[in-house]
């Protein structure tokens, strides 16, 4: 692996992320939202901005701090944005969600709560922005897996950009947009965008680099991954154009968001010939918990993305269509981001805790710090929630559905206690764990400078202390 900086405020981005993802998932439980409340419902944006900034949004952003500086062999730009990012999107996501609050009649506030959000949302992912755009550009040529990164924050702002103007237009003061029709009508393609664009674009090009290093696979040629950036292209620049149509005073209606939804499932279906291409290729044979828990989340996609066209296309109706979306954000999405957050944040704290010791002693293996069999007891958790709750949306079975949500609900804080447990050395025997005070933090790295080895010895540098 490449020489890079830890990022010192990666492990807080997760930690919020995680936090967002418990909360959205005890909402659901509560029996808040989609299916007791329609989509378009203040209850239901509550909980799909929970989860679609708050926890996925937060955790991309956290690995991407991380992988940026790898992916180009450069230290971050603009490090001491990270925090102050951090900060701006938490607190404008929690003034969203109070803003829906207040259209669902839970708050008494003005409903200038939302642009006030937008401000604080943008800016955070301005900052965000600012640190990765300048790191993926402090080296040339930009490569093919950069290119991913590049596309999914062209998409990202747009998202933002395109929210903001969908407060603004709640709140009332959209005079200046000159065009009410933005609302509802570009509502899909604003969502293409974040799901498809921003988290799905930007989790193919990571997984590509990922598993290659986590199982010793070779890097697959570029003339195989560039028809995936293309074809994702093509149809994010349909989302691109169906968001900008109703300003244009012109109509995208739901057969253009199908031929988007189908060049994107297209993009998708390249991607995972190559997925398995590198499982078949790997010489690690026995796969570790974050490549088997990663299976039922690409079974997932391939349902999701191979459907949800069609739905579309035919009309089908709400259930439908939440029940394939559902499966995406928190079927292969959710659960892809889950199971790489077990190695990532076990990798990082083996960088951190015992990297600097190698040639002094025995040390452990980074599988060494998390309890597989246990771990995967709370995936099965996690994953049988997600397909229950799927079928409870299709056949609106709302009861079904929370109970369904209890069950991921338990997966996830069962996954999180093993990612603490991850972070603190539990697994470690005594013999070999760091006394207490020389253990990682929680939520912050120790040293942000401290360098990671090169695992094949290929680098003379050495990292600093």
């Amino acid at each position: 692996m490449p020489m890079a900086s830890l990022s010192r405020w990666t492990m807080s981005y997760f930690a919020a992320a995680l936090v967002f993802l418990i909360a959205a998932e005890a909402l659901s439980v509560a029996g808040i939202g989609f299916p007791a409340a329609g989509l378009a419902e203040p209850a239901t944006l509550v909980l799909v901005h929970l989860t679609a900034i708050g926890w996925l949004s937060f955790a991309m952003a956290g690995a991407l701090l991380q992988f940026v500086p790898v992916l180009v062999s450069r230290p971050l730009a603009l490090p001491h944005l990270a925090l102050p990012a951090l900060i701006a999107l938490i607190g404008g996501l929690l003034i969203l969600c109070a803003g829906f609050a207040v259209l669902a009649g839970w708050l008494d506030a003005p409903l200038d709560l939302l642009p006030l959000a937008a401000v604080s949302l943008l800016s955070g992912f301005g900052m965000l922005g600012l640190m990765l755009l300048a790191t993926l550009m402090s080296t040339r040529p930009i490569g093919l897996f950069a290119g991913f990164v590049l596309a999914g924050l062209a998409c990202l702002a747009a998202t933002a950009l395109s929210g903001s103007a969908f407060a603004t237009i709640v709140a009332g003061r959209s005079d200046w947009l000159g065009s009410m029709t933005l609302l509802p009508d570009g509502m899909p393609f604003h969502a293409l965008l974040g799901l498809g664009g921003w988290l799905g674009l930007i989790a193919f090009g990571v997984s590509y680099r990922l598993f290659v290093m986590f199982m010793m696979a070779p890097e697959p040629p570029a003339r195989r991954v560039r028809p995936v950036l293309l074809l994702a292209g093509v149809g994010l620049a349909l989302a691109f154009a169906g968001l900008g149509a109703p300003l244009a005073g012109l109509e995208a209606g739901s057969r253009f968001v199908a031929a988007t939804l189908a060049t994107l499932a297209l993009a998708s279906a390249f991607y995972g010939r190559d997925i398995l291409a590198l499982y078949r290729a790997r010489r690690r044979k026995e796969l570790e918990i974050n490549m088997l828990a990663s299976i039922p989340a690409f079974a997932s996609l391939g349902l999701g993305v191979l459907l949800l066209p069609l739905a579309v296309a035919g009309g089908a109706g709400e259930g439908v269509t939440a029940t394939l979306v559902f499966l995406i954000a928190f079927g292969w999405l959710g659960g892809l981001t889950l199971a790489q957050l077990m190695k990532i944040v076990s990798f990082m704290t083996w960088l951190e805790a015992y990297a600097p010791r190698l040639g002094r002693g025995p040390t452990p293996r980074v599988g060494d710090l998390v309890a597989m069999p246990r771990t995967g007891v709370w995936f099965l958790l996690y994953y049988g929630g997600v397909a229950l709750g799927a079928l409870a949306l299709a056949g609106a079975e709302t009861g079904g559905f929370r109970w369904a949500m209890l069950g991921m609900l338990a997966g996830t804080v069962g996954l999180v206690v093993e990612l603490v447990r991850a972070r603190r050395l539990s697994e470690i025997k005594a013999a070999g764990r760091l006394p207490a005070h020389e253990r990682p933090r929680l939520l912050v790295a120790q040293a942000e400078e401290r360098k990671q080895y090169d695992v094949d010895h290929r680098s003379a540098a050495t990292p600093r202390a």
